[in-house]
């Protein structure tokens, strides 16, 4: 039986999918993704867990303090001379599939392995979106995105894992009048795998959050596997405000990316940051600095803070007085300012976040502003010491675009659960 699992980590993101991985145990052969500071990002994770898992993690909190910049930070690891993190790879396209999958082959040789057991990841999720498709004006029927999934399929033929994880957003299913997933589903099935896609919800994993994604899970056929049983309620002592109260309070425009202290000691940290480890006794809080916002957006704010605070109702764009309704569209995408709420689970968190805040407005009417990096990466169950690279604006990105660690860890779980009856 192996110590440890293979994973090729596919369209990877800041690697929230690989981060669950990576907590329960699994090795990466390779990480592909196209985006540079997500890239990083995962590459500085990837350090970390390294560092961690040889008793030497002083290094990664000596960067994430400060104490020392990224290029000495990945100049310490390697000095260290560790077995190679997993392989970092670009933009995937039809004219650089074969090399990268000879690179992958070669990667599998150094750390002698003779197989990818696991294949996980997703393509990007704007050309499925009903969102994204709402807000194209062809609907995305021509956006090339929409074909990625057979980079994954491509994949699964050569490399032929025992399991894969292939996950997407719902609009999946309806993407294209659903000749996509029907493809991708039948595909899969020609490739000799079974596959059962089911939608979960990310609050069911303790995620702080409604989330919903099409998760496909796929084994080959012959074994006597089906879709392991998720949670189907959501643990009812958790809430949003368990994630928010610890944080120093901010007016638009303060705090800092840098190390600082947390307004309140770890011993009075909430349960829930301790008990899924988001906040460890040994952190200091970063990336926590708020956008500054025009004064007509925090009118705007500080009468739907006020709205829902005390009647619990959304305000729709047309709702607010005349003179703060400066954009010509009223007519789709009217709840475009939105609280989050500070006593149930957030609404999803999205890529667009990284455009502007009024989807995502701190609850607190003292403050008036948007949600920090850090605020939206614990929603999505992300440990404070997990640093975003980058400047914020993709920082925000790489956080709505990822699978939460929380959610993605329950997944692992099973998935190791699984692999354990072949190999």
């Amino acid at each position: 039986m192996k110590s440890k699992y293979t994973v090729l980590d596919m369209f990877s993101g800041a690697g929230g999918l690989s981060e669950g991985f990576f907590q329960q145990g699994f090795k990466f052969v390779s990480h592909i993704e196209k985006n540079k500071h997500a890239r990083n990002s995962l590459e500085t994770r990837a350090i970390y867990h390294a560092l961690k898992n040889s008793n030497n993690e002083k290094i990664y909190r000596d960067y994430i303090s400060g104490k020392s910049n990224r290029d000495g930070f990945i100049q310490k690891f390697n000095e260290l001379e560790l077995p190679p993190v997993g392989l970092l790879q670009g933009e995937l396209c039809k004219s650089n599939e074969i090399s990268i999958i000879e690179d992958i082959e070669n990667h599998l040789e150094i750390l002698n392995s003779d197989s990818v057991d696991v294949i996980i990841g997703g393509p990007p999720c704007q050309a499925y979106s009903l969102v994204g498709r709402g807000r194209d004006q062809d609907g995305m029927e021509s956006d090339p995105r929409n074909y990625l999934y057979k980079h994954y399929i491509s994949f699964l033929k050569k490399f032929k894992p025992e399991l894969f994880v292939f996950e997407n957003v719902p609009g999946l299913r309806s993407a294209k009048n659903g000749s996509i997933y029907a493809i991708l589903q039948k595909e899969m099935e020609d490739l000799g795998y079974e596959t059962e896609p089911k939608i979960l919800n990310a609050k069911n994993f303790s995620v702080l959050q409604e989330r919903r994604r099409i998760i496909f899970i796929g084994w080959k056929k012959g074994n006597d596997f089906s879709y392991p049983v998720f949670p189907e309620t959501p643990p009812e002592e958790f809430r949003v405000s368990d994630i928010l109260e610890d944080l120093p309070p901010l007016e638009p425009g303060e705090g800092t990316d840098d190390p600082v202290d947390y307004k309140t000691p770890f011993s009075d940290a909430s349960h829930y940051l301790k008990k899924f480890k988001i906040r460890q006794k040994e952190d200091k809080l970063i990336q926590h600095r708020a956008r500054m916002h025009n004064p007509q957006d925090r009118k705007i704010y500080e009468l739907v803070i006020s709205k829902w605070n005390k009647d619990k109702k959304r305000l729709n764009y047309t709702d607010l007085p005349s003179e703060l309704q400066s954009h010509k569209n009223k007519h789709s995408f009217l709840d475009r300012f939105k609280v989050v709420d500070m006593n149930g689970y957030s609404h999803s968190v999205v890529a667009h976040i990284a455009n502007d805040g009024h989807y995502f407005i701190h609850p607190d009417i003292k403050q008036i502003r948007s949600l920090t990096v850090r605020e939206v990466a614990r929603i999505q169950s992300f440990p404070d010491n997990y640093k975003f690279e980058g400047p914020r604006t993709p920082q925000y990105s790489q956080i709505g675009n990822a699978v939460p660690p929380l959610m993605a860890k329950g997944i692992a779980i099973e998935i190791e659960k699984m692999i354990k009856e072949i190999l």
